[in-house]
């Protein structure tokens, strides 16, 4: 069983950026196709970007040329690079193993204005 662990989330201003990381136990990492998702206030959960075990990324076109999905394989663990942020990307940010891996706690992203 893969369970995810994120974390790095935290209070940014409007512009800013953070660096979130996700550790993920269990065996055969490297084999995983790994994913990041948001989810606003009051909003459905959405897929912000894809890692394929090869390196293959993708991402949301809200997101893309702001964010930057990526993955160290030694340490079991995803990372997502924000940058830009804006205060409607508040939310809590989740990684999977996907397509069906559990959910983890997630991180709290908060973008002040």
């Amino acid at each position: 069983q893969v369970q995810p662990v994120e974390s790095g989330g935290g209070l940014v201003p409007a512009g800013g950026s953070l660096r979130l990381s996700c550790t993920v136990s269990g065996s055969n990492f490297k084999s995983r196709n790994m994913a990041w998702h948001r989810q606003a206030p009051g909003r459905l959960r959405e897929l912000v970007a894809t890692i394929t075990a090869h390196g293959s990324t993708n991402y949301s076109p809200s997101v893309k040329g702001r964010f930057t999905i990526s993955r160290d394989n030694k340490k079991n663990t995803v990372y997502l690079e924000i940058n830009s942020l804006t205060p409607e990307e508040t939310g809590v940010y989740y990684c999977r193993v996907i397509p069906s891996g559990p959910w983890g706690k997630g991180t709290q992203v908060t973008v002040s204005s």
